[in-house]
C-alpha cells in the first residue's frame, strides 16, 4: 500500500466523510502541521447548508478551503482520499475545490 506525502511547497489535502458531516485538512507533512482545514461544522459554512451529508455540503466545503488555500498563495496540493472511490461526496469535494483555482 502506498502512502501519499505532503511538502510545505504541495502540501497534502486529506478528505474524511462521516454520514453526516465532511471535513478536509491542508497538511504539511515534512514539518507535521496541519496548515488549514475546512468542514461542514465550521459557522461560515453551516450557514449556507440544509445538511451536512450531501453533494452540496462537500462541493461547498471544496470551494470554500480552495478560496483560503488560493488567498494564501498555494494552488498545488497532493489530494490524498484515503483509498476510497472517487464519486459522490468525494467527487463532489474535488469540483469545488477546482473551481476555487486548486490543482491536484
Amino acid at each position: 500500500m502506498k502512502t501519499i506525502k505532503g511538502t510545505p511547497n504541495r502540501p497534502r489535502l486529506v478528505i474524511f466523510r462521516s454520514h453526516r458531516h465532511f471535513y478536509a485538512q491542508v497538511i504539511d507533512d515534512q514539518n507535521a502541521r496541519t496548515l488549514f482545514s475546512c468542514s461542514t461544522l465550521d459557522p461560515i459554512i453551516r450557514t449556507k447548508l440544509s445538511s451536512g451529508q450531501n453533494c452540496d455540503a462537500a462541493k461547498i466545503v471544496g470551494k470554500e478551503l480552495g478560496s483560503i488555500l488560493i488567498k494564501n498563495n498555494l494552488d498545488q496540493v497532493v489530494f490524498d482520499r484515503k483509498f476510497k472511490p472517487f464519486h459522490g461526496r468525494i467527487a463532489a469535494f474535488a469540483d469545488g475545490a477546482r473551481e476555487a483555482g486548486l490543482n491536484f
